[in-house]
């Protein structure tokens, strides 16, 4: 089919909006709960200047790479492919991407919807409602999950349906602000509690004796998961995006929003988890800090209930409508790029497409909900294996097949100088080898 032009597939009304969307693709739960304690445990401030240097030699030259494949092509990652090359097997590449966002959503919308129920656990324990509160903190409750996920989705569903410009830009730009508020109002107050300094010594404070291998690459996974790179969301963003805008610009404004966010997050939840421990929280679980989970749904709850209070609700609730402002955020990419492909593969308007790809998903995020098992085996095939796999195959495909000469005559719109610059001699260097070489040590590492 010939598929429908970008203008009726909709696009970002600016540069701002486009930025705010794929930062908040990129910024989800994994920002504020598993980066964190990867730094308190794995060096502090000396895995923050890994993590810094990673993202920008390996997660900002593929990020560039994306949105540039998917501006030329102005389509969904299977077309996008298909539109640009002759070769037949990198628009199955695409078809792989679209597959990891479905299924990660899948299970991503169960995890986002605990982190919503904890909210209403919050005012339910404050009430002295055991009852209630104990049905939404029990995370192996089926029927529960599957209904706090269907709402999720349901909700996710919604801001898709509205389209581009008036739904995904829309809630984007209000809901950013939000997020990135409520980090600092929250840090504010963690840092002002005895205790917490403790923990921003540990978060801030370089040990440098922990720096190896294992924690470099480390750091890059991290990385590179972070930023939502190899199933095809920055493709799709980038589809949308004006021929005027600058890429390597925007793509440096989306990995600064994304580290920055994760840096703001580590100073409110590492001080915090210090401060519980003043409180008399064990904070740890053999003989190392507790992990990413256990810190989330056992150890903040415990701290905010031993608060207690008015102020104890609040914040309990505030950091748990934190966490599920950044679930929305990115479940909004993972549902808009199976979307997308079906808009333009099939010719289905976007109401019809959003509703149909969602509630299929939601099929899948149910039978997830009663099985919870399914989560870690759903994250590691299609998470740790499946991104990177996808990105590398991104590398080898604009770097060989597609060649990085066009892809710098893309980007050539919007910065029109680009070829006199050092980005254009430096980039190509890293999308032929670095990035892919890279890559793929932390995709056998996963592996293995």
């Amino acid at each position: 089919m010939a598929g429908l032009t970008t203008t009726e597939r909709g696009s970002w009304n600016s540069k701002l909006g486009f930025i705010l969307a794929a930062a908040g693709s990129a910024v989800g739960l994994g920002n504020i709960w598993a980066f964190p304690t990867k730094v308190a445990t794995e060096g502090g401030a000396a895995y923050l200047l890994i993590y810094l240097l990673c993202t920008f030699a390996i997660g900002f030259p593929v990020m560039a790479a994306e949105i540039t494949i998917g501006r030329r092509s102005g389509k969904n990652p299977v077309g996008a492919f298909r539109d640009i090359s002759t070769n037949k097997f990198f628009p199955l590449v695409g078809l792989w991407g679209v597959i990891c966002g479905v299924m990660i959503l899948s299970f991503y919308t169960v995890i986002a919807g605990w982190a919503f129920g904890f909210a209403f656990e919050e005012i339910f324990y404050f009430f002295g409602w055991g009852g209630a509160a104990d049905w939404l903190t029990d995370t192996g409750n089926g029927f529960k999950n599957a209904i706090i996920a269907t709402v999720f989705m349901l909700g996710t569903i919604k801001i898709i349906t509205g389209g581009v410009s008036d739904g995904i830009e829309r809630a984007t730009k209000a809901m950013m602000p939000l997020l990135i508020t409520i980090i600092v109002v929250m840090i504010v107050y963690v840092l002002l509690q005895p205790g917490s300094a403790e923990g921003v010594s540990v978060y801030l404070l370089p040990d440098f004796s922990k720096i190896n291998a294992n924690l470099i690459f480390s750091a890059m996974g991290q990385a590179f998961f972070s930023l939502s790179l190899g199933m095809g969301a920055l493709i799709t963003y980038g589809s949308y995006l004006n021929k005027k805008e600058n890429i390597p610009q925007a793509a440096a404004f989306v990995t600064l929003a994304d580290v920055g966010i994760a840096f703001l997050a580590g100073l409110l939840i590492v001080p915090a988890m210090y401060l519980a421990q003043s409180q008399g929280i064990n904070i740890s679980a053999g003989g190392s800090l507790a992990s990413s989970t256990d810190l989330v749904f056992q150890i903040l709850p415990a701290l905010f209930h031993t608060i207690g209070g008015g102020v104890g609700m609040l914040l309990g609730v505030t950091f748990f409508l934190l966490l599920s402002i950044a679930a929305l955020t990115s479940t909004i990419s993972l549902l808009e790029v199976p979307v997308s492909y079906v808009i333009d593969e099939f010719e289905v308007k976007r109401k019809k497409a959003a509703w149909s790809v969602g509630l299929s998903i939601l099929v899948v995020s149910v039978f997830v909900s009663y099985f919870p098992v399914l989560i870690g085996w759903f994250d590691y095939l299609f998470s740790s294996i499946g991104l990177p796999l996808g990105g590398f195959l991104i590398c080898i495909f604009v770097g060989y097949f597609w060649k990085t000469e066009n892809a710098i005559n893309e980007m050539e719109y919007g910065y029109a100088g680009i070829k006199q610059t050092l980005f254009s001699k430096v980039w190509p260097v890293f999308i032929k080898y670095i990035c892919p070489a890279a890559i793929l040590y932390n995709l056998i590492t996963n592996f293995i």
